[in-house]
């Protein structure tokens, strides 16, 4: 006689959130009991991603950045989100979409890059960091120099409205330096915009973003995932826009503006 093989139950681990008919675990918290009422939205989605709890200083921080990359104006993320909305008024959700897929190399995503060209420039010093400005200087000229001569750019430098400084970057450092997290990322970062001009030939300066993803990176975060972080902050900007779009409607002359001033050229046909 031949036994059928015991079954085996299958299982998907997971240290985030489970739930039965009684009760919801998240984090290995009972979720109604011991997070709802006591826990930030940004406290919870630091420790979804770093499976522990920031200290005061690092949730100050961290939020900081959150309240950083909200909004910033009509740029293509909050204009793709409103055009999206004047099409689909029903789908709130492709709306919200359409803004946070705008998110790339020119807008948003250069928190990541930023982080991690930091990060990789870090690694190539790793157990010689320097201890003075002059040091970080050396550093951070070496490092534009290098990824010049590569034909990139160096992320978190230049701002398209911002010529003279973004008035987020001197905030966040100074945030970041009285809860003792001035690390060595934004150290290196504040170093490339003194030597920007040395290298360049002219100054530029140190952009938001670019700020956000060095102070995010010394808080030990992975560089890979920053850019979800600045499109978790950006989802409440996009919202915002879409809540005034309701009352305050302007899509529609955007689309106007440009569909009305659309002029046709004929191909060029000797290319």
């Amino acid at each position: 006689m031949t036994l059928a093989p015991e079954t085996q139950k299958t299982t998907f681990p997971t240290s985030l959130g489970t739930s039965s008919a009684t009760e919801i675990r998240l984090l290995g918290q009972d979720l109604a009991q011991d997070l709802m009422g006591k826990v930030s939205f940004g406290e919870l989605a630091y420790w979804l991603v770093a499976m522990r709890r920031p200290t005061p200083g690092e949730l100050r921080v961290f939020e900081s950045v959150l309240v950083a990359l909200a909004d910033h104006g009509f740029t293509p993320t909050a204009i793709a989100a409103r055009l999206t909305y004047l099409s689909a008024p029903d789908s709130i959700q492709g709306a919200m979409a359409a803004g946070l897929l705008g998110g790339g190399s020119r807008f948003l995503g250069v928190t990541e890059d930023c982080a991690q060209f930091l990060a990789a420039v870090l690694a190539g010093h790793e157990g010689e960091l320097p201890g003075t400005d002059a040091g970080w200087d050396e550093m951070a000229l070496e490092a534009i120099r290098s990824q010049r001569s590569a034909g990139k750019f160096v992320p978190g430098l230049g701002h398209p409205n911002h010529k003279d400084g973004d008035p987020r970057t001197p905030v966040l450092i100074a945030i970041a330096e009285e809860e003792g997290l001035r690390g060595p990322h934004l150290r290196l970062f504040e170093a490339i915009g003194r030597m920007s001009e040395k290298a360049l030939g002219r100054k530029l300066p140190l952009n938001g973003a670019g700020v956000c993803g060095a102070a995010l990176a010394d808080l030990g975060l992975p560089p890979e995932l920053l850019r979800g972080f600045a499109l978790l902050a950006r989802a409440a900007g996009l919202l915002g826009q879409i809540a005034e779009e309701q009352r305050n409607p302007i899509a529609n002359d955007i689309y106007m503006t440009v569909d009305r001033n659309a002029v046709y050229v004929a191909p060029d046909t000797d290319n």
